[in-house]
């Protein structure tokens, strides 16, 4: 049986971290003038107090974590960190039931950007600060786990960067510990550049905050109905450049930061990332200024730029309605979100390495067809890939697809319009954050959904997050039994 007790006492010291941090949005509503800081103060105590508790009760316990406990502790740190950060939406406004404010907690934590608020607009500052914070937590936290926890424990293809997250760095940072202290300073730097350039460029101080956090953690959560559209213009161009930043692996930027530009470049993840978003781009602009016949061809571009950005990385952001460029602009979107960003960043869905794997794995068995006889080793990026690797994918992809397709049939069964459906299963399981379906609120909150489906959604956002073998596993009866 599993020893819990490691788990559990680092759970309940994140818990009490999370408390701490409702301090901020207290604070914020407290200078407004805002009673609703006593939610945040009342949620703080509680939250603490928990997590004080859980940690004094398991005080003791050898926290070194045997590779169970790591799969036990990567699927309860985004199960129960959705519940302490939902309770203050829960006591405070919007005073959401607990399905609603549980579902706006891991939609925050996984940064996937769907809400469950129908009105963000009339929020207090600080229900919209906790919000993107939430964001932009869930974002530093899934960094972490992809680049350490993942690589060692054999998830989706990611052993292959098991060498390379600790010995790319060679000696200047050998140990875990290092690299997640540098990845963290790499992405507090990237948030503070990315929200003060949306001041220069004509944001509030608060909108900005609010912002940077949500577009460097490609998360998604806006603090307005309209999400990005308020701010057309220039500000459009700097979140796809920082979107795309979050959107690449933070390895390679704490590589740049040491002085060492080569392997940003030479990463053939990042050149196929940016290649594929290019002739995504291309192709809905060209459909629209010429099927279309649509004029303002900066306009076009330039929201054409933002959206794809925002869905290819998974962010979720958006500046206008691209139901309203057609149905081929629309399936470009839908194929994007299924790739998503790349590996060891924030960015979610499947990623664009098993993509890479999975294409080679294809063009070697299309010649071993035709010559069955000769040996083709399966390479990416000029290594060597294992079997242990493309077996790992390949099951990865099994997963993903299979769970899509049982999602959609989940929430067409509670009576959703197929779109709907459709949506919601590709928002939740690749975190996405965008949806679209006639249930929805004008700002496309979930709201009126049933409350199965906001379940299934729910349930969708977190395997989706933590690429599905993490938590599958935990049903199979032989890993108690370990």
């Amino acid at each position: 049986m599993i020893d819990i007790r490691p788990v559990a006492n680092t759970i309940g010291k994140l818990v009490i971290t999370l408390g701490a941090a409702m301090v901020l949005p207290m604070a914020v509503d407290w200078w407004a003038g805002d009673p609703h800081w006593k939610a945040f103060l009342e949620s703080a105590i509680l939250t603490m107090l928990a997590g004080a508790l859980i940690t004094l009760a398991t005080r003791g316990a050898d926290l070194a974590l045997s590779m169970e406990q790591a799969f036990l502790l990567t699927a309860a740190i985004w199960a129960v960190l959705p519940a302490a950060g939902a309770l203050p939406l829960m006591i405070g406004a919007p005073y959401l039931s607990f399905t609603d404010a549980y579902f706006e907690g891991m939609s925050g934590l996984t940064t996937t950007g769907a809400t469950s608020i129908p009105d963000l607009d009339s929020l207090p500052k600080g229900a919209n600060l906790w919000r993107c914070f939430l964001n932009w937590a869930g974002g530093l936290g899934i960094i972490v786990v992809a680049m350490i926890f993942l690589p060692v424990m054999k998830v989706g293809g990611m052993q292959f960067f098991k060498s390379e997250g600790f010995d790319t760095l060679g000696k200047i940072l050998p140990r875990a510990f290092d690299i997640a202290r540098e990845m963290t300073w790499v992405y507090i730097a990237l948030t503070a550049i990315c929200a003060i350039v949306y001041i220069l460029l004509g944001m509030t101080g608060y909108d900005a905050f609010l912002l940077a956090m949500s577009t460097c953690s490609t998360g998604g959560f806006s603090n307005y109905n309209a999400s990005f559209a308020g701010f057309a213009g220039p500000l459009e161009y700097a979140a796809a450049i920082f979107m795309v930043l979050a959107s690449i692996p933070f390895i390679r930027m704490v590589q740049l930061v040491r002085g060492s530009a080569e392997p940003l470049w030479a990463d053939a993840q990042i050149r196929a990332y940016l290649r594929w978003m290019f002739l995504a781009i291309t192709a809905i602009v060209a459909y629209r200024l010429v099927w279309l016949e649509a004029k303002h061809p900066e306009a076009i571009i330039r929201e054409t730029v933002f959206n794809v950005v925002s869905t290819f990385s998974g962010t979720g952001l958006s500046s206008s309605d691209v139901t309203q460029w057609g149905h081929f602009p629309f399936a470009v979107l839908v194929v994007v979100g299924l790739i998503g960003g790349c590996t060891g960043s924030t960015a979610c869905s499947v990623k664009v390495f098993r993509y890479l794997v999975l294409f080679e794995a294809v063009r070697s068995q299309m010649r071993r067809m035709q010559s069955p006889h000769r040996v083709y080793p399966l390479r990416y990026d000029g290594n060597p890939l294992k079997q242990e690797v493309v077996d790992s994918v390949m099951t990865f992809f099994t997963l993903f697809m299979l769970s899509f397709g049982l999602l959609i049939m989940g929430l067409a069964m509670t009576g959703l319009h197929p779109r709907t459906a459709l949506t919601g299963a590709w928002t939740a399981i690749a975190n996405v954050g965008v949806m679209w379906g006639p249930e929805l609120s004008p700002n496309g909150a979930v709201d009126q959904l049933p409350t199965a489906a906001k379940w299934m959604m729910t349930f969708g956002m977190y395997i989706g997050r933590l690429e599905l073998v993490t938590v599958l596993v935990l049903f199979l009866p032989r890993f108690w039994r370990s």
